[in-house]
């Protein structure tokens, strides 16, 4: 048996990354820096200690229940098998003039990318899966306008509230979108996040290299640290295929 690959899914979480326009970005620095530390640590031996100042909302990050609702399950309920070694599809509605992500919008089609397969999983062939239990991930193309105005900027891939429903009835593990948001943000409304939060599937937003991964054969993990009261926080999402 060959040993496995590993396909990162994450962006890069740097100082000064703007993940939404009007929130802030990262603040990184030394703790304590290199230079500092030979004060306290013998001849020749230095250590840095990192600080960040950072909203939740960073990079590639995951939403846990507690995200929408006051009452929900925060990071630190997550259970391990939630958001590690899930089985995962993608749905491939790349360089589509609609937004909406609607259910009769999941055809096949052509993308030009080397790396997938010719026909992505349509939204009946999903249905004749199962999704229960799995990772479903939205791969639009979105991430590859990440860190320009445009990717920012309104007109974002969004999950329609029917395809919210359809993947809360058929028990999906997680979803994930390598888009500005799950939802439209034209609006206050967010349908997307209110029924999959409701039903404890967790949200992975703003990721990244779903073009890399085959259709489905591939394992998802998002694990976030263990933050009591927290509703989101960044993951390095990854797949081993």
């Amino acid at each position: 048996m060959s040993d496995p690959t590993f396909i990162d899914l994450s962006h890069t979480i740097e100082d000064g990354l703007v993940t939404y326009k009007g929130l802030p970005p990262p603040v990184i620095s030394d703790f304590l820096s290199r230079d500092r530390s030979t004060e306290r640590y013998a001849p020749g031996t230095t250590f840095q200690i990192g600080k960040i100042e950072m909203i939740a909302n960073t990079g590639t990050y995951i939403d846990s229940p507690f995200h929408r609702y006051e009452h929900g399950n925060d990071l630190a309920a997550f259970e391990l098998e939630s958001v590690a070694n899930l089985e995962g599809l993608v749905v491939r509605h790349v360089l589509a003039p609609e937004r909406e992500l609607e259910l009769a919008a999941f055809k096949p089609m052509e993308y030009g990318f080397p790396t997938v397969t010719e026909r992505g999983i349509s939204i009946d062939e999903i249905s004749q899966l199962d999704v229960r239990g799995k990772a479903v991930l939205f791969h639009t193309g979105w991430d590859m306008r990440w860190r320009t105005d445009e990717y920012a900027g309104g007109g974002h891939p969004f999950l329609t509230e029917a395809a919210a429903e359809f993947l809360a009835t058929a028990e999906a593990a997680l979803v994930g979108i390598d888009s500005l948001n799950i939802d439209d943000t034209a609006t206050g409304a967010r349908p997307a996040h209110t029924i999959l939060l409701a039903n404890n599937i967790p949200i992975v937003e703003h990721m990244c290299g779903l073009r890399e991964l085959p259709d489905r054969g591939f394992r998802f993990f998002a694990v976030p640290p263990k933050v009591r009261g927290f509703g989101s926080f960044p993951v390095r999402a990854f797949a081993m295929v």
